[in-house]
């Protein structure tokens, strides 16, 4: 194609700002070519060079506990599990293509995550996600698009993993009007590999063959990178084009030989082709270690004729890797990728750095310093305005007393276990095979779903979480909730939490008050993850999480890994036994404050108040305790009080056995309006439940731990009881929270 001329106009379109396109200038010494300016464009959005957030980003704790690698350094983050085993695991979004093609932009954000994962050389053992969505039962707003949003991202998530052979064994779905026109669809993933697999994402060596192996190269993707550092508009729709297209099948190959490949010994490093494709993998090997690249595009498969330059560069196409080869090794690499069908070609060569050089039909198309490209090099950094936003004062200024008392508890629990936020979401996970690979040994509807490692009595406990009205509410103390919850539905299993990745879903970081936000949900992260040991690995920010009129709640999602030494000491969320104590344990002397909960919302449709307190020192008792009373095998169950509070978790105890649910008799006092006691969302507290020779040992471990206990009744019977407020039968209770999203979704 005969490219355009290069001009600041054109760049402007391209998304840069006329300081950067000044800069490029600067950098080449002259005007960029067509393909060169895409380049930069693609690798200066906020996407792939975190311009605006890496500053940020860094105060985060990056080291310490038993991180291998530290955050940013390798495609995924890698903790040591001991046995010379490592898990790899890491969360990204994929919530702007989601939104204009649910199906696809689910399933390549599958896609995309497991390449992360197995291009570090380890095999995936398990699948999750965050997903959010608007509502799906308004009775003011057409539901009709939310409603195939919700299917289609679901469908796709499911059959990719399916097909793929992963097991997709846990996540969480929240349903909010901020999210109704802007989706979240945040995908991790998680895998085990042995210490001296371990691949890296690098170049060196000079004249070393770099190969392009995988699927061809088509058109699909082309600026996914620069679109998804956009605000969602009606002009998104026509975008289709950005939203890549998956192949699972193609993906499962692409796994095994990579695999194969690296077990040879053969690899100097590899790279996943996500976004900016070739352009990203290229700039970024060689930048890391101060090499260079010459790359010859006549020699990359396409599946489509007549490619550009500028295309073959920018294309997102799916299941490709960029690998570096020792010299005199290429044969090796060929045979393995021939096994397996698949595409495994030489396009260039490193070479001294700095530049990676691009020809095309005998043309330099493009010759740029890579160190200028990438994060953590000479891309741009911003520190933005911030303010804090106005409406923070007015929502906090809440007094719940004026709040009408319910006439009938029993009528209001049976409405919040039926409401789509905190419902179990069989619905969804149904649709997913949660045991492929025959590991998987608790299922997602817990606190955490568990995986056991084969050939260990190890286990990964794994967990996303994230309460957005809480970070809406106050960023600091919401953000710091994400990370203590996620640590105690791990900890509930028995689970030592090791470290957590994020994906931070915001607005525009352009808008003052959407920078504060960000900021504060930083320093919460950063303060949670200290006290509690629990290093950042890596993540992904995603900005711009806007529509037109408004921007999403504040998002900043944790996917937290646990390690359960030995399997046998596994904990699982629901009542076991008739006559077994319940208790509450840590903090037992909770607030009675109904501010950010799901309670408020659904009784009253108020988001109003202050997120609950936070006390870190109580968290990290709590944890260290649950995990204590596991490793004892002194519970039977441990379940964390979140959405909806103590009420919702003691049903949920009773319930989430769904072949055998066990009633309850609870008696508890209290001062005050019942409904603030029973459904008031405090954190630091667990219910857990056990037999009663094992008091003493539950109480003494409590009490070394410095955390409360309070015995409040007992396991039994066909209802859930709790003091004179509330008695409904199991039956009642279980329709409620099992069919109700589906019942919502067939009509």
């Amino acid at each position: 194609m005969q490219e355009p001329e290069v001009t600041f106009e054109l760049a402007k379109t391209f998304g840069l700002m006329e300081e950067e396109y000044k800069r490029i200038l600067e950098i080449l010494g002259r005007k960029p070519s067509y393909t060169e300016l895409g380049i930069y464009s693609v690798m200066w959005s906020e996407h792939c060079s975190y311009k605006n957030s890496i500053l940020e980003i860094k105060k985060l704790p990056r080291s310490g506990g038993r991180l291998l690698v530290g955050a940013g350094e390798e495609n995924a983050g890698l903790v040591d599990i001991g046995d010379g085993l490592a898990v790899a695991f890491k969360i990204e979004s994929h919530n702007h293509p989601s939104a204009v093609e649910p199906y696809q932009g689910a399933a390549t954000g599958v896609g995309g995550i497991l390449r992360d994962i197995f291009t570090m050389g380890a095999r995936p053992i398990a699948a999750l996600n965050s997903l959010r969505f608007g509502s799906i039962n308004s009775k003011e707003n057409d539901v009709t698009r939310t409603k195939y949003l919700f299917k289609n991202v679901v469908k796709g998530i499911g059959d990719y993993g399916n097909c793929f052979g992963v097991p997709t064994v846990g996540g969480e779905i929240y349903f909010d009007e901020s999210y109704r026109d802007n989706p979240l669809v945040n995908a991790m993933a998680v895998g085990i590999v042995k210490h001296d697999e371990v691949a890296k994402a690098t170049a060196k060596g000079v004249g070393n063959p770099v190969f392009i192996v995988g699927s061809s190269t088509g058109r699909d993707g082309i600026h996914g990178a620069t679109f998804a550092s956009e605000e969602i508009s009606e002009a998104s729709e026509a975008k289709r084009p950005s939203v890549q297209v998956g192949d699972p099948f193609t993906e499962k190959l692409l796994l095994e030989a990579s695999l194969e490949l690296i077990r040879s010994g053969v690899v100097v490093g590899m790279q996943d082709m996500g976004a900016a494709g070739i352009t990203c993998s290229t700039s970024e090997m060689s930048a890391k270690d101060g090499m260079g690249m010459d790359i010859n595009l006549d020699f990359v498969p396409a599946r489509e004729e007549n490619m550009s330059a500028y295309e073959l560069m920018l294309s997102e196409s799916q299941e490709r890797m960029l690998v570096v080869i020792q010299k005199g090794k290429e044969d090796v690499a060929k045979k393995i990728f021939d096994k397996w069908d698949l595409n495994c070609v030489e396009i260039g060569t490193v070479t001294q750095g700095p530049n990676v050089k691009i020809t095309y039909h005998g043309k330099v198309m493009a010759e740029v310093p890579a160190n200028t490209l990438v994060l953590g090099g000479d891309a741009p950094v911003y520190v933005r305005e911030s303010k804090e936003p106005a409406y923070l004062k007015e929502v906090q200024n809440f007094d719940q007393s004026q709040l009408a008392e319910p006439k009938d508890l029993n009528e209001v629990l049976i409405t919040l276990l039926a409401t789509p936020n905190i419902t179990n979401k069989n619905w969804v996970y149904e649709q997913y095979d949660t045991q492929v690979r025959t590991n998987t040994v608790i299922m997602p509807g817990g606190d955490a779903s568990v995986v056991r490692i084969k050939g260990t009595k190890k286990a990964l406990a794994m967990k996303t979480d994230c309460n957005g009205r809480y970070v809406y509410l106050n960023p600091y103390k919401g953000a710091m909730a994400a990370v203590c919850e996620s640590a105690r539905n791990v900890a509930c299993t028995g689970a030592i939490p090791l470290a957590i990745t994020n994906c931070l879903n915001f607005g525009n970081p352009y808008k003052p008050e959407v920078y504060h936000q960000f900021r504060e949900a930083i320093r919460g992260i950063g303060d949670a993850c200290k006290k509690l040991n629990t290093p950042v690995t890596g993540g992904n920010v995603s900005f711009y999480n806007e529509s037109p009129d408004y921007a999403v709640y504040p998002t900043p999602t944790i996917g937290m890994v646990g390690l359960i030494e030995d399997i046998e000491c596994m904990v699982t969320s629901y009542f076991k036994n008739e006559g077994d104590i319940i208790a509450i344990i840590g903090n037992v002397k909770c607030s009675d404050s109904i501010g950010g909960s799901e309670y408020l919302q659904q009784q009253y449709n108020l988001v109003k108040g202050d997120a609950p307190e936070i006390d870190l020192d109580k968290e990290f008792n709590l944890v260290n305790a649950l995990i204590q009373l596991a490793k004892a095998k002194c519970i039977n169950s441990a379940h964390d009080v979140s959405d909806g509070g103590l009420a919702v978790n003691i049903a949920e105890s009773c319930l989430i056995n769904r072949t055998l649910p066990i009633g309850c008799t609870v008696n508890i006092e209290y001062k005050g309006r019942p409904d603030f006691y029973l459904f008031n969302e405090s954190h630091g507290r667990a219910v857990i439940s056990f037999n009663k020779e094992n008091e003493d040992i539950v109480t003494k471990i409590c009490n070394d731990n410095k955390i409360e206990y309070l015995n409040i009744g007992k396991t039994g019977g066909k209802a859930v009881i709790i003091n004179k407020e509330v008695n409904i039968p199991l039956e009642i209770a279980k329709d409620a929270y099992y069919n109700s999203i589906s019942q919502i979704m067939e009509n």
